[in-house]
C-alpha cells in the first residue's frame, strides 16, 4: 500500500497502460488526476476508480501553452501532486526515408516536447515541496532502433537523453526520475501508429496482438516503482534486446536485419 495517499498525476490515461495504471493505483490507495484529449474515455476510466479519490483534467500535449494553467488546475484538486506519471504518446509504422517531415514533428511534439514541457511546468511545484517523482514510460526503443520506428525510436532516445540529465539536476531537491521501457503490451499503439503521410496504421501488430495485457504489465510496473529504480524494463524476449545492444550491438544487428518487424 506504498501508494495510499499519494496524489499522482497521468497523462495517456484514457485508454491502455495509462488506464490500467489509474484502476490498479486507485485500488492501491492513490488519488489521482487522469487527463488525454478524450474527456469522454477518461469519464470512463474514472469509474472505475475509487469515486471520491479521482479527478479528470483534459490535456492535449501538443498545446504546450496551457501547460501552466493545467498544472495550477491539477494541484487545485488535492492541494498537491506527489508524482507525475508521463505516459501520453504515439508510434509510428514508416520507412525513414518515406516519413513526411510534418509526421515526425507530429512525434516529436507529442512524445518529446508535449512530455518535457509538462514536466518543466510541474518542477516548480516539486522544488517548493521538497520532494516529487516523474516517472515516463518509453520504450524498448529508446535503447535501440528497429524498421519503420525511425521517428518514434528517435522521440524515445531524445527522452532518455533529457530525463537522464534532469535526474542528475534533481537530486539536491528531492526529486526522482524513473524511465520505464515497455516490450510489447497489447494496446492501441499500433492501430494509432502514424503512418509516413500522417494518417492512422489502423491494425494491430502481430506482437502485439500476443502481448502481455495492459493490466499485467500494471501489475507487473506497481511494485518496481515503490522502489524508483533509475531504468525499468518490462516485457518478453524482446527485453533481451537491450542487453545485446549494449554488449553485442553487432549481433543485435545480424539479428534485427532478418526479423520480421510489425
Amino acid at each position: 500500500m506504498r501508494f495510499k495517499n499519494t496524489v499522482i498525476w497521468i497523462t495517456g490515461a484514457s485508454s491502455g497502460i495509462g488506464a490500467a495504471m489509474a484502476v490498479e493505483l486507485s485500488r492501491k490507495g492513490a488519488s489521482l488526476i487522469l487527463s488525454a484529449r478524450r474527456e469522454d474515455e477518461l469519464k470512463k476510466i474514472a469509474e472505475r476508480c475509487a469515486p471520491d479519490s479521482v479527478h479528470i483534467l483534459p490535456l492535449d500535449l501538443t498545446e504546450p501553452e496551457s501547460f501552466n494553467t493545467k498544472v495550477e488546475q491539477a494541484i487545485a484538486f488535492f492541494g498537491r501532486i506527489d508524482i507525475l506519471l508521463n505516459n501520453g504518446g504515439i508510434s509510428q509504422r514508416a520507412l525513414a526515408d518515406e516519413a513526411s517531415l510534418e509526421s515526425l514533428r507530429r512525434i516529436m511534439e507529442v512524445n518529446f516536447f508535449g512530455t518535457t514541457a509538462l514536466t518543466q511546468a510541474l518542477l516548480p511545484h516539486f522544488k517548493s515541496q521538497k520532494s516529487g517523482y516523474i516517472v515516463v514510460i518509453s520504450s524498448v526503443m529508446g535503447k535501440f532502433g528497429t524498421k519503420f520506428r525511425s521517428g518514434y525510436a528517435a522521440s524515445k532516445h531524445a527522452l532518455h537523453g533529457w530525463f537522464d540529465c534532469l535526474r542528475q539536476e534533481m537530486y539536491e531537491h528531492n526529486i526522482d526520475v524513473t524511465l520505464v521501457c515497455p516490450g510489447y503490451v497489447k494496446t492501441e499503439i499500433t492501430v494509432n501508429s502514424l503512418t509516413a503521410d500522417g494518417r492512422k496504421y489502423g491494425q494491430m501488430g502481430e506482437a502485439q496482438s500476443k502481448a502481455m495485457s495492459p493490466e499485467q504489465f500494471a501489475n507487473k510496473l506497481i511494485p518496481k516503482l515503490e522502489k524508483r529504480p533509475d531504468e525499468v524494463y518490462i516485457g518478453g524476449k524482446e527485453i533481451m534486446a537491450v542487453y545485446l545492444k549494449r554488449w553485442f550491438p553487432k549481433l543485435l544487428n545480424r539479428i534485427l536485419k532478418n526479423a520480421k518487424v510489425t
